[in-house]
């Protein structure tokens, strides 16, 4: 059965196009008994608005895309879902997208989203596209960086951010680590390219320094994979003086060191101790583990992205300076 049009809703309630538009998109001035009937043809021959010819005509579309590295992360689902639960109460809808940590898959979404006409872009960074996500604000994009930012000191300065205090978060997290008495301490860091990753890494090597730490730590830098967690404790158990703890400094990675220490037959903390930014589950299934973790909130942290966003899309939010919100994270133990 071919899907009524707009002419067939108006000739049945005999009125013209224009005034079935108005009732659609409650623009101007019907009656009563107009709006009635209209609502009755529409209903008969269960008309559906094209959304496409509303968007081009609102220069709207109420889609917000939404990049991540990793959709499949607790941690960005949880951002995802604070953004949707904020945004969604106002009638937009997300569209998700992974950029697997690829910049140039990363390039490819962003020239996905602005040909989909979305209405702003919630973007965490795989870094390396600064010139593009600054063409992209600068054409009138809202653009909402989460979790990571741009790389150079002034790249976001003109976007607004919400974003974890990941240097304090790390210097604490070592800290931890050579306050019960660690010297030797491997680091399992993400990609430079990311932002963090370069100020995790900053942050731990800072508590070092200020604990009188010189010589140099064993360091992996991997791409925020449980793979790299796996690897970085195969790589440490090998080296001429074991580290006696690690600080790992993702989730994802925190996983992959916890897996291998367990099937290397080691206990934790006894043989190898572990602080993580950002909770690993299974490290309640340890017994007494003391695992030091950054309680990370990417629930509150998407919710105020999602806040952010509105602010931008209401026309009057549009010229106000940017805001740039630093969440810091408590840490907790898992005993």
């Amino acid at each position: 059965m071919a899907k009524a049009t707009i002419k067939q809703v108006a000739a049945e309630a005999d009125v013209s196009t224009a005034t079935v538009s108005r009732v659609l998109n409650d623009s101007g001035y019907v009656s009563d008994e107009i709006r009635g009937r209209v609502m009755e043809a529409v209903e008969r021959l269960n008309y559906q608005p094209s959304a496409i010819a509303r968007s081009l005509k609102q220069d709207k579309t109420y889609m917000i895309g939404v990049i991540v590295p990793d959709i499949s992360n607790s941690y960005f689902m949880g951002i995802s879902r604070g953004i949707e639960d904020v945004v969604g109460r106002e009638g937009f809808q997300l569209m998700f997208c992974s950029s697997d940590e690829n910049p140039d898959k990363e390039a490819r979404l962003l020239q996905l989203l602005q040909e989909k006409r979305v209405d702003a872009i919630v973007l965490a960074t795989a870094g390396g596209n600064e010139q593009t996500v600054a063409r992209l604000s600068e054409s009138g994009l809202p653009v909402v960086l989460i979790d990571r930012k741009l790389s150079g000191d002034a790249a976001d300065a003109e976007l607004d951010l919400v974003a974890e205090d990941n240097e304090d978060g790390a210097n604490r997290l070592m800290s931890r680590l050579l306050e019960d008495g660690h010297q030797v301490i491997g680091i399992v860091n993400g990609p430079a390219r990311v932002s963090t990753g370069r100020e995790r890494f900053e942050g731990a090597m800072a508590a070092m320094r200020a604990h009188g730490i010189e010589h140099e730590p064993l360091v992996y830098n991997g791409a925020f994979s449980t793979e790299d967690g796996i690897r970085a404790v195969r790589r440490f158990l090998e080296a001429e003086r074991r580290p006696t703890a690690i600080v790992s400094l993702n989730n994802r990675m925190s996983l992959g060191v916890l897996l291998e220490i367990v099937r290397q037959g080691l206990r934790i903390p006894d043989d190898i101790a572990v602080a993580s930014f950002g909770e690993v589950e299974a490290g309640s299934l340890l017994k007494s583990p003391k695992l030091y973790y950054i309680d990370q909130h990417p629930y509150d942290m998407g919710q105020r992205a999602g806040a952010i966003l509105l602010t931008r899309l209401n026309k009057d939010g549009a010229e106000q300076a940017p805001i740039q919100e630093i969440f810091r994270n408590d840490i907790n133990t898992i005993a």
